[in-house]
Formats: C-alpha cells, structure tokens, sequence
C-alpha cells in the first residue's frame, strides 16, 4: 500500500468515526444551521444596502429587519428544541387549524397581493404575514402526528389517505387560489416525503403524482403570467427586456461571480437589474460576490442538513419524530432545491426564499421553530440520549467532588 493510499484510508477512517459519534447528527444541524444563517445576514445585508437606500434612505433598513427577526427567531429554536413531545404532539392540531384560518383570510379584504400573488395579510402597519410559510410547518407536524397514530392501521390505504390527502388537498387549494405555485410545490413535495416514509404503495405512489403534475401543468398553461414565466425559463433571452429580465441578470450575476466572486458588497446586479435580490434571488448575489466556491459551499451545506434530517429519521426510534423530521427535512430541501434551480435557470422561476438565508420573518420564524425540533429529534436518538446521560452524570459526579473538597 501506497503512502497516498494509507493518508487517504485513514483520512476516510477519520471521518467514518466522525460521522458514528452519538452527537453527529446533534452537531451537524446546529453547525449548518448557524453558518447558514449567519451567512444569510451577512448576504442580506451586501444584497439589500442598495435597495433600503433608495426605499427608506437607509442602507441598514432591510439588513436590520432581518436581524430582528433572527433575533426572536433563535430564542423560538430554543423553545423548539426544549418542548416535550407530548406538547409538540398536542399544539399540531390547533397550529393546522390556525394555519388553514390564516389562510383563509387570505380571501377577505385583509387579503394583499404581492407580484401577482394574494398571499399575505395586512394587520395594519408596516408587517405583513404570509400565512403558507406557517401552514409548511403546521402540515408536516400534524400529518406525522395523525401517520403516528394510525400506523397500525396504514396497511388499509383508506386509512393511509384519510384524512391526510384530503386535508392536505384544502391546503394545498388553498395556497395554489393565492397563486402560489412555488409554495404549492413545496407542500406537494411534503406531502410526499410523509406517505413515502410510511410505506405508500408505489402504484398509489406514482398514481398521485401523476395526478399533481397533470395539475401543475393545466394550472401552469392556463395562467397567461406562468406561461410567459415558463416560457423565460426555457429561453430568458428571447423576451429579454420583459419576462426574462429576472432570469437573465441571475445569470449575469453567476457569470460575472466567476470562480472566487467580486467580493462581498461589490455586486452590481444589486443595483436595481436583479429583482429580489435580498429575497428569492440571493443566491444569485452570493454567486456574484462569492462565486463558484459561494454557491457551492451554500449547496454542500444544505446537502448537510439533508443528510443529518434523514439521518435522525433513521436511527430514532418514535414514529412521529421519524415523521416529522422526515418532513421538516423534505420541506427544507424541497425548498432549496427549487429556489437554487431557478437561480441557476435549471427550473422555472417559483418565487420562494431560500431557507435560513433569503430576507423576511414569515419565512424565518416557522424554518428556526423547525431547526430547533430537529435539534430536539438529534437528541432523541438513542446513541445520543446516552451520551447526553453520561455527561449529565459526570458533571454531577464533579460537582459533587468539588462540593466535598470545599466542605473538607
């Protein structure tokens, strides 16, 4: 054997043991989480100087928004992490039904429409609340809780579909009557994840999905904006100056980014050719002030809390957390994966945040409320309740020693 051969061997040893330590999975979503989320400030805030400077003769204006946010956010992941199961599995029910009141009001006069889209609500004032990011987490909580429940029972596809799908459905209608299809995707993608996990039969597999893109593509077609958003997609320079504007300077972002970037604060997109620069297309300005190396870091890291979600799906051992981080997990990447491929014109533009990273509370608050349950599940594995034991014990055990040798 080589020497390369025995540095790589045991460098591939090293990180097996890394990766069978009892807090792995604990570790990995705190540490992906927090980069993730103090890049994002940082991104925000390079991303959206120009925009608060002409908005509210601010520079800082956005940038300090969003720290607020985080701010009430991480004590809200705290909480999370903290909360029995019992609690958790107690507060899903009434946070569906308030997810699906607040998005019923939608509808009402309370109702306001953003870039084609009525999914907000305004109480007065300069907030304004988006009820689908709340009903992600609410529907993947309550559809583990109610899996959980009948799992003696999924082995009848009546009681494997009701009343999950049809619940799920008036979700999902009522997200896609706002015009969100983006956020309706994300849903569906949830929705998935749940039903695969606990052993949907793969004909009603592929019969419902069938049925979902059959869907997407009537809804897609019909709608003259999401043609000519599909439509810039295929092509974003053939109606440049119009429905391919936004794809197009992503592009020009990713492009001029190179392989290291222009440097943090040095992009030019942000200066009013990128829309959304600080929200939906920030990755674009993380590609043109990062570069390759940016873009791909913040990919590598989300790829990270998927496997540390599917990870803890695996090893714990209650059914509901299984579920749940199963679809907390599924609704991240989903997520991810849908506003990265339309920053890099791989898919068609959905309008969604990119998790941890993209400005704005109605996005941030319910993603740091789901890191600190995922939290929580890390710690529920078996190897890692353990370890955790141990360490409770052996600090008692010091405090005890040094509480005699005080008292000697």
């Amino acid at each position: 054997m080589t020497t390369a051969t025995r540095e790589r061997t045991g460098w591939l040893a090293d990180a097996r043991r890394s990766l069978d330590r009892p807090l792995t999975s604990y570790h990995l979503v705190l540490g992906v989480s927090g980069l993730l989320l103090a890049l994002g400030v940082v991104m925000v805030l390079s991303a959206s100087s120009v925009y608060s400077l002409q908005r509210y003769g601010n520079p800082y204006a956005v940038a300090s928004r969003q720290l607020m946010w985080v701010a009430a956010g991480l004590p809200l992941a705290f909480v999370a992490s903290r909360l029995p199961l019992r609690l958790v599995r107690a507060l899903v029910l009434p946070g569906l039904l308030a997810a699906i009141v607040l998005l019923a009001l939608t509808f009402t006069p309370l109702g306001v429409e953003i870039n084609g889209n009525r999914n907000w609500l305004s109480f007065g004032g300069p907030f304004l609340l988006q009820p689908s990011e709340a009903a992600k987490l609410a529907l993947a909580l309550w559809g583990a809780d109610l899996l959980a429940r009948k799992s003696r029972l999924l082995h009848d596809w009546k009681h494997l579909f009701i009343p999950f799908v049809p619940v799920s459905g008036v979700v999902l209608a009522m997200v896609l009557g706002q015009g969100d299809l983006g956020t309706s995707l994300v849903l569906f993608s949830l929705v998935l994840v749940l039903l695969f996990v606990v052993g949907i039969p793969m004909r009603f597999f592929a019969a419902l999905v069938v049925c979902v893109a059959a869907l997407v593509t009537y809804l897609a077609v019909t709608a003259p904006h999401r043609i000519r958003r599909l439509t810039s997609f295929l092509d974003p320079f053939a109606d440049y100056h119009d429905t391919g504007w936004q794809a197009a300077h992503s592009l020009f972002a990713l492009g001029t980014g190179g392989w290291w970037g222009v440097g943090i604060g040095n992009s030019r997109e942000k200066w009013g050719s990128l829309p959304e620069a600080h929200t939906d297309f920030i990755y674009a300005v993380i590609g043109e002030e990062l570069g390759l190396a940016g873009t791909t870091i913040v990919l590598a890291l989300f790829l990270t809390l998927a496997y540390a979600g599917v990870r803890i799906a695996l090893r714990v051992e209650d059914t509901f957390v299984r579920l749940a981080a199963a679809g907390i997990t599924g609704w991240l990447t989903s997520q991810a994966v849908i506003n990265m491929g339309a920053v890099l014109g791989l898919l068609p533009i959905a309008g969604i945040p990119l998790p941890l990273v993209s400005y704005g509370g109605s996005a941030m608050l319910p993603t740091l409320f789901a890191i600190g349950l995922l939290v929580s599940f890390a710690r529920s594995e078996p190897a890692a309740r353990a370890a955790l034991a141990d360490r409770a014990a052996a600090r008692a055990a010091r405090k005890r020693r040094s509480a005699r040798s005080k008292e000697g």
